[in-house]
């Protein structure tokens, strides 16, 4: 496995893509800033300049790349492979409803075989806004089959959550998924995801929950309680909501290992619009971090991910981190994926984005879940 990779603030143009393009990739990810992703430009010099690769990508809310974490740029990664065994699949969707039927969309594109090999991995990134992330991975997961590991993430738009956009192969899109499809035991895929933040307050009752809108907590609005807690920090919702997630607890009170992010606030019907689905008849808990804490997170999931590997060192690591991890951070934001580079051992090369959400098996299982506040690891290594 080789790979090249780019960081572009400005100037974004068939020429600045040549040092890349001159790799001859057979997968390029891009990773950038709403403003390069909307400019009439962005694909045309894509497409000229990688015109037999594989195009694959998103808007985010911070990019991340070898040089640490940015913002305002576009981070370019071509990877050319010994023996490539990937395709691609993209799929439009109407709406929040269609989530579910774009995923099964997306895996019939990329079920069967590739030059032999079965399906094995599915890395996906899919719009950030108007999006259920839970039931486009539901889709995904259960067309594509049991033993597909399935990981990625949800576009990001700087923290407005108005606008997103997707890369495929076809151009660019605010209402697209997109999905890449790892073939055969030829490219080794290692994953992991951990968040780091911490309960607090008392666990309440989901008393009334539609998919991922949450209306009623112990028989209350939602929004009510919700604002209680933050104080102050109220006055600035949906943004400050980033700040303080919440855990979702099963029926005994025990943490089911899923956070959920507040995209927006519905103040006649007093909800809150989560990232992902609420389970019901479960319990829910606000939560807050610190730095440390969230470091720590970062350095678990890249040991779960090393571990999948078994210890090979990657060529390709793909981190997928939450915007409200990186607003607690704050200046310190690169400590996170300085820590998961030491894990690694500093080996190969490191790409990614801050998320609406991340997309992630659990720690101990292949089941995969959209997960809000955590840092997804997914590395990718060509062994000899």
């Amino acid at each position: 496995m080789e790979v090249r990779q780019l960081t572009l603030t400005s100037d974004f143009s068939v020429s600045s893509l040549a040092e890349p393009a001159a790799l001859r990739p057979d997968l390029v990810l891009v990773f950038g800033s709403v403003d390069h992703f909307a400019h009439p430009d962005f694909f045309p010099s894509l497409k000229a300049a990688f015109p037999d690769a594989l195009l694959a990508g998103c808007s985010t809310a911070g990019e991340i790349s070898d040089q640490g974490v940015s913002e305002g740029s576009v981070v370019v990664t071509a990877v050319r492979f010994r023996h490539p065994a990937l395709r691609l699949a993209a799929a439009s969707f109407s709406g929040m409803d269609d989530s579910l039927a774009a995923g099964q969309r997306l895996a019939r594109q990329l079920a069967g075989d590739e030059g032999g090999e079965p399906l094995r991995h599915i890395l996906v990134f899919g719009q950030g806004v108007n999006i259920n992330g839970s039931a486009l991975i539901e889709g995904l997961a259960a067309t594509a089959g049991a033993g597909v590991v399935i990981s990625g993430g949800l576009a990001g738009d700087g923290g407005t959550f108005r606008q997103t956009w997707v890369l495929t192969g076809q151009g660019v899109s605010d209402q697209q998924v997109v999905a890449i499809g790892f073939y055969g035991e030829g490219v080794r895929v290692g994953y992991g995801s951990f968040g780091g933040w911490q309960p607090f307050g008392p666990a309440r009752k989901v008393t009334r929950a539609e998919g991922n809108l949450l209306f009623e907590l112990d028989g209350e609005p939602a929004l009510d309680i919700y604002k209680r807690y933050l104080g102050e920090y109220a006055n600035g919702l949906p943004a400050s909501g980033l700040l303080f997630p919440l855990s979702m607890l099963g029926e005994d009170h025990r943490e089911v290992g899923l956070i959920r992010t507040i995209l927006g606030v519905d103040e006649a019907k007093k909800s809150l619009i989560l990232a992902g689905d609420v389970v019901e008849h479960g319990y829910m808990q606000l939560m807050h971090a610190s730095t440390d804490a969230l470091v720590d997170g970062a350095i678990a999931a890249a040991e779960t991910a090393r571990e999948r590997m078994a210890n090979a060192s990657p060529g390709l690591t793909l981190l997928v981190s939450c915007v409200g991890r990186k607003l607690v951070m704050g200046a310190r934001v690169d400590e996170e994926v300085e820590a998961v580079a030491e894990v690694f051992g500093n080996a190969g090369a490191v790409t990614g984005f801050y998320s609406y959400g991340e997309i992630s098996p659990f720690l101990t299982t292949i089941e995969c879940r959209l997960h809000n506040q955590t840092m997804t690891i997914t590395s990718l290594s060509e062994p000899d």
